[in-house]
């Protein structure tokens, strides 16, 4: 007999909705969690102290910019140990309440590193020194999360650099930074930076900004960001770091010749992934492509009773997504094991969202273009910020809105931003594709006038083929 009916690996976002979804449905439950602290990549080192960082960012950049508006504001710069300071308080109250929840929730929470003995059984090393214990389960769900991909960079170890997680608390803020990539994580931080004043220079190795969004939408970032002041190159191979006077040099092959940039500190941002390494997945039969868990569309990956969400899987690395697949999970494991009626369920990504918090922000939901067209026939529809009432008055002109629909019907398949309040703006076409909605459907719904969100109904109408009567 087992000792649980499921075990989760993992107390992040993923692994904690998992264990209360299992609790619900009457599983007998563990969660096994072997950080040094309790609270998940997108509290400790993610989504939350990203964003607190970026809030000082962005009230800085206002505060340059006032004379724009009539006001007498001077900017004195950023005081890193009280930027640090909030970061914690907030953080900490975050961590203290996902802490609560995993000590008080309807399953034992257990502090230690998991590995895998056997399809069915695991060890688990105690953080508190106790020894080894062995757990049995008649299902599981891995949710361990992410952690830094340390790519080979001559001169790196000596040189030094700053991760994400080095950035996110510290409080010192240098001069200038060396961004290392070109993905949402690598952005926000020269976004942050930038903000705050230093000077930021982006060394990215493909050949757009965001390789997740269309290339229309990386290039509108892209000139956002420059006209900002941020430098960036772009199609870069990395040579080799060194130590210079006054901070650090970056070597880089651009453009058919070597190229270097300074800065007083460089910041590694050159991806993450899954955080499998000491699970010992092969000894359960857990599928798997490197590091990357192979999980099909009921989120189970190999064995019937083996269940994988979140980063350690993918497809796509956000805390919602997460969430939803460890739920799903939970609930196929509950069928699995003969305590819920009715079929597996299938994830549907349909309603992806991806979201960076750069300043113009960008985000998306449902298909890009790119993927679109090789789909569909396709009809799409765009519409400049900088024709648009509310931006103008705002001074927040860089950017556009786009619609993809399928041409035959209407169907809206997805939809990109680049501007002000993207990451609040692209909901309203998140619901739209909830509810199965044409450009038709939401070219008539009423917008007031003058917000950022009716800025949707140009390029709707345009798919729609109605006039649009309201000024800009």
């Amino acid at each position: 007999m087992s000792d649980y009916d499921f075990i989760v690996l993992g107390g992040g976002s993923a692994g904690y909705a998992g264990a209360a979804t299992a609790a619900r449905l009457g599983l007998k439950t563990a969660v096994v969690e072997g950080g040094r602290d309790v609270g998940g990549l997108c509290i400790l080192r993610g989504c939350m102290p990203s964003k607190t960082l970026l809030e000082s960012g962005h009230r800085a950049e206002d505060i340059r910019h006032a004379a724009e508006f009539g006001l007498h504001a001077d900017y004195r710069g950023a005081d890193g140990e009280a930027i640090r300071a909030r970061k914690r308080r907030l953080i900490g109250e975050f961590a203290d309440h996902r802490r609560h929840q995993l000590e008080s929730g309807k399953f034992e929470f257990i502090r230690g590193e998991a590995s895998f003995t056997g399809s069915h059984s695991i060890e688990v090393r105690m953080l508190d020194g106790s020894g080894v214990r062995t757990l049995t389960a008649r299902a599981f769900l891995i949710a361990t999360g992410s952690h830094i991909q340390w790519h080979d960079i001559p001169g790196l170890r000596e040189t030094g650099c700053w991760t994400s997680d080095d950035v996110l608390d510290a409080g010192h803020i240098p001069a200038s930074v060396v961004v290392l990539g070109g993905g949402a994580i690598a952005l926000e931080l020269a976004s942050y930076y930038a903000g705050i004043g230093s000077r930021v220079s982006v060394v990215q190795r493909g050949h757009q900004l965001l390789k997740e969004t269309d290339e229309d939408v990386a290039t509108e970032l892209t000139k956002a960001l420059e006209h900002r002041g941020l430098e960036i190159f772009r199609d870069t191979k990395l040579l080799r770091t060194e130590r210079v006077a006054g901070g650090k040099r970056v070597h880089f092959s651009h453009a058919g010749s070597e190229r270097s940039v300074d800065g007083e500190e460089i910041i590694y941002a050159l991806g993450r992934e899954p955080a499998t390494d000491v699970l010992q997945l092969a000894k359960a039969g857990v599928k798997t492509d490197g590091p990357q868990i192979l999980a099909d569309t009921h989120q189970r990956c190999g064995p019937e009773h083996i269940f994988a969400a979140g980063d350690v899987c993918g497809p796509v690395e956000v805390v919602h997504i997460a969430i939803q697949q460890a739920e799903l999970a939970t609930r196929n494991a509950a069928r699995t094991l003969g305590c819920l009626d009715g079929a597996l369920e299938e994830i549907d990504y349909r309603l992806a969202l991806f979201v960076v918090f750069t300043h113009p922000e960008v985000a998306s939901v449902g298909l890009t273009e790119r993927q679109a067209r090789e789909k569909h026939e396709i009809a799409t529809a765009t519409y400049p910020f900088a024709d648009h009432g509310k931006s103008m008055i705002r001074g927040a002109t860089h950017g556009f809105v786009k619609l993809i629909v399928e041409k035959s019907s209407g169907l809206i398949l997805g939809g990109s931003c680049v501007g002000p309040n993207a990451a609040d703006l692209i909901h309203e076409i998140a619901v739209a594709m909830y509810f199965r909605a044409t450009a038709a459907d939401l070219a008539r719904i009423p917008h007031y006038h003058p917000t950022l969100s009716e800025i949707w109904t140009y390029p709707a109408e345009d798919l729609a083929g109605t006039p649009n009567l309201m000024p800009p």
